[in-house]
């Protein structure tokens, strides 16, 4: 197992004022939820959340947490039976790798990515191997639909997919998902979709179906932290319509965090008993943030360039004179937070048996779903017109 990605840039950016890094919604409070659910009349939410008692949930979730996550998120196409609850996102697909990447299985992820869905079925016992197809720029940051078939072989049996796509805020089309599902079906596979900024697209149009209503092998993986904000309730899920794969997902997570906190469940369904509400505010601030963020970098059009995200509240901007990692260090000495590109993929690639830059790696990721986003892009612009001459002229050289 490597060391956490994450972990060079929590010890560089440590204590930056202005944090770009955050890749979630505006955040709830406790007053703000507790405001929602008496608004709607929901008193015996309120009422059992004040009351419940400290006992062990059932592992894998309450019932009446399942029930609300099937009737809200999968339209009651699932059921509660179909529901797996976590601590969050992060366990739940280590446990599907675990459950579906071993024992002589070889699986297929995209890069660059979050470093669960990337490195995961590594870390499954007796595994085959995996393939990393990375994904282009000059393809919008699109998986590479003939790479993929290339990369099938007899034994792949776990594809994992992140759509919307982290750290682009990205989401592929409609077509292209049903041709993924098609190959994987041909081939006995199953899809792990990692879909944590769904419901959280900028046009409802480009809303893809889960993956768990989908397809028959498919499953979605779900937290609450990115398009509801509610990242401290902790509350993540697994959603698949094979009852004997949700077997083995239980069968995987029972060594693991097999239970949540009562508390975290009905926090967690009083989120989803506003839901339609809470999105439409949250969908409305990154819809005003992204604009400002396009804005900065038509500015700075010489220095920036980006694929215009379309769902989430992260892009995946350019920085085009040196790798975002040597502008990461730079901005931390000023208080600003980015996430470089070693966040999600090795920075370097062999070519001619010399290590050398990956053309990626002039990529950084930055969120915008925070109502304070403004102060933070603004001391972006700041330090950029500091120095935007001489790497204008810097540029120009090359």
């Amino acid at each position: 197992m490597q060391e956490p990605w994450s972990k060079r840039h929590k010890k560089e950016f440590k204590g930056c004022r202005f944090s770009l890094s955050n890749s979630f919604a505006q955040p709830l409070s406790m007053p703000e939820l507790i405001k929602l659910t008496k608004d709607r009349g929901d008193t015996k939410l309120l009422e059992l959340y004040n009351n419940h008692d400290l006992e062990y949930v059932p592992n894998g979730g309450s019932n009446d947490l399942r029930q609300d996550i099937a009737r809200v998120v999968y339209d009651n196409k699932l059921s509660a039976e179909n529901i797996l609850v976590f601590p969050g996102g992060q366990v739940a697909i280590q446990t599907a790798a675990l459950a579906f990447a071993s024992n002589g299985v070889h699986s297929i992820v995209f890069t660059p990515g979050y470093q669960s869905t990337v490195e995961s079925p590594q870390w499954a016992i007796g595994n085959a191997g995996v393939t990393q197809i990375p994904r282009s720029p000059d393809k919008n940051w699109q998986v590479d639909i003939s790479k993929f078939k290339e990369a099938i072989r007899p034994n792949t049996k776990f594809v994992i997919l992140n759509e919307p796509w982290n750290p682009g805020g990205i989401v592929m089309s409609h077509q292209l998902q049903q041709q993924i599902i098609d190959i994987c079906r041909a081939n006995s596979i199953v899809i792990l979709c990692d879909e944590v900024y769904r419901l959280l697209e900028h046009n409802e149009c480009d809303r893809l179906p889960a993956m768990a209503n989908a397809y028959e092998k498919g499953i979605s993986a779900v937290t609450m932290s990115k398009p509801w904000g509610a990242c401290g309730v902790t509350i993540g899920w697994l959603a698949c319509q094979d009852l004997c794969m949700v077997q083995r997902l239980v069968d995987v997570q029972y060594f693991g965090t097999a239970c949540v906190s009562r508390a975290s469940e009905i926090q967690a369904r009083m989120v989803l008993g506003a839901s339609d509400l809470i999105l439409k505010e949250r969908r409305e601030i990154v819809l005003r943030n992204k604009a400002q963020l396009m804005a900065f970098v038509e500015k700075y059009n010489e220095l920036f360039s980006v694929n215009e995200p379309n769902a989430g509240a992260i892009a995946f901007v350019k920085f085009k004179l040196y790798p975002s990692h040597v502008l990461g260090e730079q901005l931390a000495l000023n208080g600003i937070s980015i996430k470089p590109y070693y966040c999600f993929a090795d920075l370097q690639d062999e070519a001619s048996g010399v290590k050398q830059y990956r053309c990626e790696a002039y990529h950084f990721r930055v969120g915008f779903g925070e109502l304070n986003f403004l102060s933070k892009l603004d001391a972006l612009a700041k330090f950029v017109d500091e120095h935007a001459d001489r790497w204008r002229k810097e540029i120009s050289r090359r």
